[in-house]
């Protein structure tokens, strides 16, 4: 990893981003969270009584923020993919894994339903192919994963200069939960 990086560590909600960051932060790098990021630069909306979430306005996010860290970065946040950053770690999990797994944070079920259909359906990819971004993407299926497996992956991933196939080739390679 000779050349600094950010990373950005996307994917639905439950799929392990956090706990992956953690892991990847023992192994040296930065981990900065994207609601920090927006908090800092007032772009962190008022949070929903009925979800608790506070929404992101990514787009002045993207905006306000210049990465100027000396050392590989991740920022770790389901929108995380739409910043300016030099790779991107796609985390996906079976839906029937994120399901329980969203079940036992205490989501209710209009959004548990929201992000199981996302992540079958493959929403972020449908993302990354609209904006057309062209910067390698590691896909990684979190489902019997540890973090600890994961993160091995993403820094032999970033050993070996974060190689990633042009987006079409990708998004035809990609997990598809509905095959």
């Amino acid at each position: 990893m000779s050349e600094i990086r950010t990373l950005a560590v996307s994917g639905t909600p439950g799929v392990g981003k956090t706990e992956l960051c953690a892991a990847l932060e023992r192994s040296g790098l930065a981990v900065l969270s994207l609601r920090d990021l927006a908090e800092t630069h007032d772009c962190l909306g008022a949070e929903d009584p009925d979800d608790g979430a506070s929404p992101i306005d990514i787009h002045a996010l993207a905006d306000a923020w210049e990465f100027d860290g000396d050392t590989t970065t991740a920022l770790d946040g389901h929108l995380s993919h739409l910043m300016d950053v030099d790779g991107i770690v796609l985390l996906r999990c079976a839906p029937p894994t994120l399901q329980q797994r969203l079940t036992d944070r205490g989501y209710d079920e209009g959004k548990i339903r929201s992000n199981v259909e996302w992540e079958m359906t493959s929403g972020h990819w449908s993302e990354l192919n609209e904006f057309e971004v062209e910067i390698p993407i590691l896909e990684v299926d979190t489902t019997s994963q540890s973090a600890e497996d994961v993160a091995a992956i993403v820094m032999a991933w970033l050993d070996d200069g974060c190689k990633g196939a042009p987006l079409e080739e990708a998004i035809r390679g990609a997990i598809d939960w509905l095959a």
